[in-house]
């Protein structure tokens, strides 16, 4: 839902750009200042229902020093997990290929522009990426439930590979449109798979804690993956052979998930 939600308010803002005259605008950075207005009112128009309308559990009682605690759950759920051998492996392999997905993500638009393609043309296929994101985010969902989500992710990592090599390769605006809706394809489903998996890889009744520190893990995403574009670029001076250094990155978590052992990590949760 967050990829159809988001699109509807991107496509309205990335056609505001294009045309700001339609909307009585000067020119298309006013146009720009507006779509952050537009995304703060959408926040606060979405927030109501949750606010009105969630049951929000009973907090635990407040500790004197939150920030101290904060750190204190943080080393309990590390500790954990050095006993979780098989979780710890999946969180690894993890981090890496989800750094190359979001360092896609965050450096298309540079790479277009490197290769000498039009802004407007790259608003436009990301666009695209948000619309294609949301039914083949179900798509791979029933392909995780039939063939089960490590080899969904598995799956997921080898497009990115062959977006890559395609990505090296390209030439023409049309390609970018292509690896747009290619990325959009997988993108979603390597993301929802990961959390399924991950999900039977911790003790019951701890969710909210292992996930937190899975969500953090997620922030530390598209790190390795621009200092590794940035170094191949400095190097060879080649934006192609920048983009095509992350592929990298999913070859280490596509080795790593291999090795993950998911009966085991299941049975190594349930007796945590």
């Amino acid at each position: 839902m967050g990829y159809l939600g988001g699109g509807l308010l991107f496509a309205f803002d990335v056609v505001m750009t294009l045309h700001p005259e339609w909307f009585g605008l000067a020119d298309a950075a006013e146009a720009v200042k507006l779509s952050f207005v537009s995304v703060a009112v959408w926040w606060a128009l979405f927030s109501v229902p949750l606010f009105l309308f969630v049951p929000e559990p009973q907090p635990l009682p407040a500790s004197t020093n939150s920030l101290l605690a904060g750190f204190r759950q943080l080393a309990e759920t590390v500790r954990k997990l050095r006993q979780l051998r098989i979780t710890f492996l999946f969180l690894l392999a993890y981090w890496f290929y989800i750094d190359g997905v979001d360092t896609i993500v965050r450096m298309a638009v540079d790479y277009g522009l490197s290769v000498g393609f039009d802004a407007n043309n790259l608003m436009v296929a990301l666009l695209l990426t948000q619309f294609v994101g949301f039914p083949a985010a179900i798509l791979f969902g029933r392909i995780g439930q039939r063939h089960g989500p490590r080899q969904g992710i598995l799956m997921a990592i080898f497009c990115y590979l062959l977006i890559l090599l395609w990505a090296y390769r390209m030439d023409e605006v049309w390609e970018f449109y292509a690896l747009a809706v290619a990325i959009g394809l997988v993108q979603g489903g390597i993301q929802a798979l990961s959390r399924s998996l991950f999900a039977r890889l911790i003790p019951p009744g701890q969710s909210g804690e292992f996930f937190g520190f899975f969500n953090m893990l997620g922030k530390f995403a598209a790190v390795l993956g621009p200092l590794l574009m940035g170094w191949v670029g400095v190097l060879t001076g080649d934006p192609r052979l920048a983009i095509l250094s992350v592929s990298l990155l999913f070859i280490i978590g596509a080795l790593l998930l291999s090795r993950v052992d998911i009966k085991a990590g299941e049975t190594a949760a349930r007796n945590l």
